[in-house]
């Protein structure tokens, strides 16, 4: 749900205060806990090290990036795949048409050298 745009953008006092020190550009990660703060056109240009639970990810702000949330780049779920004996099979039977693929085309060469 967005915030009340009398309210304005929530940005967390104690990042303000961080971003305060440095200067653009200049390579530094800005640890940061909070996922809910707002970037702000002063973000612009800053890597920050957004926390999703285990560790940080760098999110570098940029102009596009104005509006969202932190904890937008930052996400919290690791996909693994989809499991189970059917996709096993799947996957076993792609990896036997590449090798066969390669394998056609290494004799499919030779073939053509004897020819010549």
């Amino acid at each position: 749900m967005s915030r009340s745009l009398k309210k304005g953008l929530y940005v967390d006092q104690r990042l303000v205060k961080k971003l305060q020190d440095r200067k653009a550009g200049d390579g530094s990660v800005i640890k940061t806990w909070s996922r809910s703060s707002s970037i702000s056109p002063e973000m612009v240009g800053f890597t920050f090290g957004v926390h999703n639970g285990k560790d940080f990810v760098s999110v570098y702000v940029t102009e596009e990036m104005v509006g969202h949330k932190l904890g937008e780049f930052s996400p919290t779920r690791k996909f693994v795949r989809h499991g189970g004996r059917m996709q096993k099979e799947i996957e076993t039977a792609a990896k036997v048409k590449e090798v066969e693929a390669v394998k056609a085309a290494k004799t499919g060469g030779e073939t053509v050298a004897k020819k010549k």
